[in-house]
């Protein structure tokens, strides 16, 4: 434990020695997360968190838990709370799947056993996201957003079934809260959000000058034509897949200008399975009351990746053959 410490004291150090010598980067770094907050991340996410947390207090989950629970259970082995996290992930973003999940456990809905299940493919991003920013924003086309958000969602359902736990986790009731006043709830609701959500901006800032950082030590343009020379990538997308494994919104954001080929979707598919660090320490930081463990999540992610990028990549030469 103490060699750790000496080792985060060490990090930390240079960490701050880097942001002395980097100043005016660091400056720039800042404020691009900050844009990339209140242009992209705060109004695609403030309005889906209100309504999850506000559904979640009025006691939704429970009502509808109860007609889905048979088809949750059979083809996911979870509650039917439980799974309404799946429609709310898949329709708000990162990290609001996770969040709705850590609610649900706080009020009683589900179990840290069955949070962990769920981990595994209900934190995922949300249409805005990939049709607005990645589909009309990075290449230029609705379809190709559309296209990616069928690969995206198509990789949760498969991750869920593949991974169906056998131990009965929705054969059992769940005791949960009462559901609160509509005024109350709202007012928690916003509280909640607003908690979460200076966290999730805080991460996207914090890897936002990490990647910049990087960037003015040389690091990261190195790193990308190594790649390009040993992978058939280009060196953009090279860039992309080093930038997308820290933070996503600079990953796909790096993308633009590239054409809507199989491989490139496959890679902007890949990089929004995985989210990136910040994804994960945001999700770390809304289950910080929850008894879940974080690793479930990480399986998912990877394995959302790769199958959201074969999924892509054959959508993508479908619709090529479809116009030849």
């Amino acid at each position: 434990m103490l060699m750790k410490n000496r080792l985060a004291v060490l990090a930390a150090l240079s960490a701050l020695l880097s942001l002395i010598l980097a100043s005016q980067e660091v400056i720039a770094s800042c404020r691009e997360g900050l844009r990339l907050c209140a242009e992209l991340i705060l109004p695609s996410l403030f309005p889906f968190f209100v309504v999850s947390m506000l559904l979640a207090a009025l006691g939704f989950p429970a009502a509808l838990g109860k007609r889905v629970a048979p088809v949750a259970r059979r083809l996911f082995g979870v509650s039917g709370a439980g799974a309404t996290a799946l429609i709310l992930g898949l329709s708000g973003g990162y990290p609001l799947g996770a969040a709705y999940l850590a609610e649900l456990e706080r009020r009683g809905e589900i179990e840290a056993r069955e949070t962990e299940r769920l981990l595994l493919f209900c934190n995922n991003t949300g249409p805005a996201f990939l049709l607005g920013a990645v589909g009309g924003g990075v290449f230029r086309s609705a379809s190709v957003g559309l296209l990616l958000y069928a690969s995206h969602a198509l990789a949760a359902f498969v991750t869920g079934l593949l991974l169906r736990s056998g131990d009965g986790a929705g054969d059992f009731p769940h005791a949960s809260a009462a559901p609160l006043p509509f005024s109350r709830a709202l007012s928690e609701a916003v509280r909640q959000t607003v908690t979460s959500l200076l966290s999730v901006c805080g991460f996207v800032v914090c890897f936002s000058i990490l990647t910049g950082l990087l960037d003015s030590w040389g690091l990261l343009p190195a790193l990308s034509a190594l790649l390009a020379a040993r992978l058939p990538v280009s060196a953009q997308a090279a860039r992309a897949l080093l930038l997308g494994f820290f933070e996503l919104g600079n990953g796909v954001g790096a993308l633009q200008g590239l054409p809507a080929t199989p491989g490139n979707l496959a890679l902007a598919a890949g990089l929004v399975g995985w989210g990136g660090l910040s994804v994960h320490c945001q999700t770390l930081a809304v289950l910080s009351d929850s008894g879940a463990k974080s690793a479930p999540h990480t399986a998912g992610r990877l394995l959302s990746a790769v199958f959201g990028s074969l999924f892509a990549w054959g959508f993508a030469q479908l619709g090529l053959l479809l116009r030849s």
